[in-house]
């Protein structure tokens, strides 16, 4: 117990670093789907990819397919992903951080399977999968 009482700084920093260290874990939030899962869901027909990074971005290479909406004018244009309510709904951002946030104004929009895809596009391209202009 003497260890504890001298120490009591040095506890509440360990404590409050370690908290630190996990809170982005909780920040995070929603689903997130890894390269693999994504491409299946993909190749079965079972899911639409929502790009939501700016134009410039986009343009530059995106993944085959994907729905172009930047954040920025989600929330304005949600209605035009309606039709696909139904499927599963996959968030890309350029490295996973943003598309949490869309995932969310998604399921408020209310979609049923929205999911974030971790790493976003840096980790598609490092896996070598196929993009498109």
């Amino acid at each position: 117990m003497k260890f504890f009482i001298d120490n009591i700084w040095l506890i509440a920093l360990a404590l409050l670093s370690g908290g630190a260290l996990f809170l982005p874990t909780l920040q995070r939030g929603g689903a997130r789907v890894s390269l693999l899962q994504a491409t299946q869901m993909l190749n079965q027909g079972k899911g639409v990819i929502l790009d939501i990074r700016d134009q410039d971005e986009f343009a530059a290479g995106h993944i085959r397919d994907a729905r172009h909406i930047p954040l920025k004018d989600l929330k304005s244009r949600i209605s035009e992903l309606d039709k696909f309510k139904s499927k599963s709904v996959i968030v890309v951002c350029s490295s996973g951080a943003q598309s949490a946030r869309a995932a969310s104004q998604l399921k408020s929009a209310g979609f049923s399977e929205v999911y974030s895809l971790d790493g976003g596009l840096a980790a598609w391209r490092a896996q070598g999968l196929p993009t498109a202009k």
